[in-house]
């Protein structure tokens, strides 16, 4: 049979405007400004008309044009959050308070993984501002200078998050870095280690830490502390750095700082193969208290930092700046616990 003489054809043309907001009025019983009115501040209708207008929108399949909307309010509804990594807990547990709080406002959030590369960093912010995001949310305080200037140009509100500065883009909420590596130097002196050794992975901010450790700690026990650095931060490269820092460079015994729990992790699987006794041959003190670090044997003593109330507070600071108005602190410094178990 050919197409001609098929009785029953199937229109496969879609309608081009779908869906529009005046069937959705006449579906319900009011007008096409009442629909309007209902989405954009339901508190203008009545209960019984919203739940009309709800109803014909789940009929219909409805969706609102969130860019005419953008268009007509200036906003977009969208708040943009770069993270170095998507998989990695700690910040994960820190953007789902951070969204929770912002999706009460009717916010959602546009998320990308910039990895720890300034210039990849500032090529996400370009790709994120061409899309006019409310505001947005960076993790750190140090930037590729045209990243500074492109934020600056656009005038959105910024939070930087994990770090702390005297000079922000514009908001930031986090903790000092390097104030929490000198925290584990003096725990270390104060249970009488007298030697130690730092793993450390890539980033700038872990560096950071374990430099103002083997600053400290050298210092104040006027011996050399070696680190060992990878650019993974995983098991594997936990292993291999205590490996490393007992085969090639002489570490006979001590406290190992490592700048993650997973790397701190590592160090105590390599230790357990050596047969060496943790915290009798070797201590270890981890960074993050992720859910590991409670569960391993021996439990890891490590640096905890309250992510759930920093990505809040992150989150608080910036609707303020949304609304027009200043959040109650530029800077927020929500500090860290050293949280001492079996491991050191």
């Amino acid at each position: 049979m050919s197409q001609s003489d098929d009785p029953t054809p199937i229109s496969r043309k879609r309608n081009p405007r779908g869906v529009t907001m005046e069937a959705v009025g006449r579906m319900a019983g009011v007008s096409q400004v009442t629909v309007s009115r209902a989405l954009s501040d339901p508190s203008k209708v009545s209960p019984e008309t919203m739940a009309r207008i709800r109803e014909a929108i789940a009929v219909t399949g409805f969706v609102p044009n969130a860019l005419a909307g953008a268009l007509a309010s200036r906003k977009s509804m969208m708040v943009s959050a770069l993270v170095p990594s998507i998989t990695n807990i700690v910040y994960a547990s820190m953007l789902a308070p951070f969204s929770e709080e912002l999706k009460s406002r009717g916010y959602q959030i546009l998320l990308s993984e910039t990895g720890f590369d300034p210039e990849e960093e500032a090529a996400t912010v370009e790709a994120h501002l061409s899309r006019r995001p409310d505001a947005i949310l960076l993790t750190g305080v140090h930037h590729a200078p045209r990243t500074r200037r492109m934020l600056l140009g656009a005038d959105v509100p910024v939070v930087e998050v994990w770090d702390m500065t005297e000079t922000p883009i514009d908001l930031c909420v986090g903790f000092s870095h390097a104030a929490s590596g000198r925290a584990v130097a003096d725990f270390a002196r104060e249970a009488g280690y007298r030697r130690a050794a730092g793993i450390c992975a890539g980033d700038e901010r872990a560096q950071r830490r374990l430099a103002a450790f083997a600053e400290s700690f050298g210092q104040s026990s006027g011996t050399e502390v070696p680190v060992a650095r990878t650019t993974r931060g995983n098991l594997a490269a936990g292993r291999a750095l205590l490996a490393e820092l007992i085969d090639e460079r002489g570490f006979t015994g001590g406290l190992v700082a490592c700048s993650s729990d997973v790397l701190a992790q590592g160090v105590l699987i390599e230790a357990a193969a050596r047969g060496l006794s943790v915290p009798g041959d070797l201590a270890v003190v981890g960074f993050g208290d992720q859910e590991l670090a409670a569960a391993v044997e021996p439990g890891l003593t490590t640096i905890r930092v309250n992510r759930e109330a920093l990505g809040r507070a992150a989150a608080q600071a910036l609707l303020a700046r949304i609304d027009g108005g200043n959040p109650s602190q530029d800077l927020i410094d929500v500090g860290f616990t050293l949280i001492r178990r079996a491991s050191a």
